[in-house]
């Protein structure tokens, strides 16, 4: 285990949604405003002070620029860009302002897990099936990821600090942790290794209220324009940065799924067979 006394810092967010049915049981995938697939991403920042200090002075600079003036999302009463960097909010200048500066960075490692919700849904009718008592929870959903995502993150440090964005208005900190420890646990059963209890502090925040999350959020945005829109000019930026993408339904070649990293690249070319 890592004798530094500095925490592992760690930045979790989530790109889509769990969510398969209304309130009336009506499968919303497809609809407008839904997702095909969710994804859980964590950062990993060796510096978050550093990166906080680069974003503040990015907009600072941008709301400065008079290229940007009378541009609604750069207004503060609009509580998007001008409070916090948002992919999907910013405008295009901004949005390559914002890659160039996570470009630069030599600190951040991205590791993210996708779910396809037609296969989520597919295991949801097959279960109700075998027990008609079962009922879908997409928290269910989330805390697997967690556990799946953290599995091989969590044994080589002294402390981790993790701050996950927050979903709603729920504290969800207990069930976190839960999973992180499973995580760890998951880990010790299948390397057959004895971990002492390592502190794991979880921060449940909202996006706007950290950096780390925003660049998180950026990476996300970069892999869910390649799977929802077939786009990967986004992630090929970034890509330098990825450590580690489980796409879990993508059986094609094993039923685990398949594992994207440096020595296999993830783009359009390596998804387009994809069913």
């Amino acid at each position: 285990m890592s004798t530094d006394s500095q925490p592992c810092h760690y930045f979790v967010d989530e790109a889509g949604d769990p969510i398969l049915f209304d309130k009336k049981g009506k499968v919303l995938i497809g609809s407008e405003g839904c997702s095909r697939y969710f994804m859980l991403g964590l950062l990993h920042v060796k510096d978050p002070i550093s990166l906080e200090h680069d974003l503040i002075h990015l907009r600072k600079k941008l709301l400065a620029d008079p290229y940007f003036f009378g541009v609604p999302s750069m207004r503060p009463e609009e509580k998007k860009t001008a409070v916090a960097f948002h992919a999907k909010d910013d405008v295009a200048e901004v949005r390559r302002e914002v890659f160039s500066l996570i470009m630069e960075r030599k600190d951040l490692r991205f590791f993210a897990i996708i779910r396809d919700k037609q296969k989520l849904l597919s295991y949801v009718r097959q279960r109700n099936s075998i027990d008609p008592y079962y009922r879908y929870d997409a928290n269910e959903v989330y805390d697997y990821l967690v556990r799946r995502l953290f599995r091989d993150r969590l044994h080589n440090k002294d402390r981790y600090s993790i701050h996950f964005a927050r979903r709603g208005s729920s504290d969800r900190t207990e069930s976190l942790k839960h999973a992180l420890r499973a995580a760890e646990e998951k880990f010790a059963a299948k390397y057959n290794k004895q971990l002492g209890e390592v502190p794991i502090d979880v921060m449940p925040v909202y996006s706007k209220e950290n950096p780390s999350l925003q660049v998180a959020d950026y990476f996300l945005w970069s892999l869910q324009r390649l799977y929802e829109r077939g786009e990967d000019r986004y992630i090929s930026l970034l890509w330098p940065s990825f450590r580690l993408v489980i796409d879990m339904d993508d059986t094609r070649n094993a039923k685990y799924g398949t594992y994207y990293n440096q020595h296999n690249t993830l783009n359009l070319a390596s998804i387009k067979d994809r069913k």
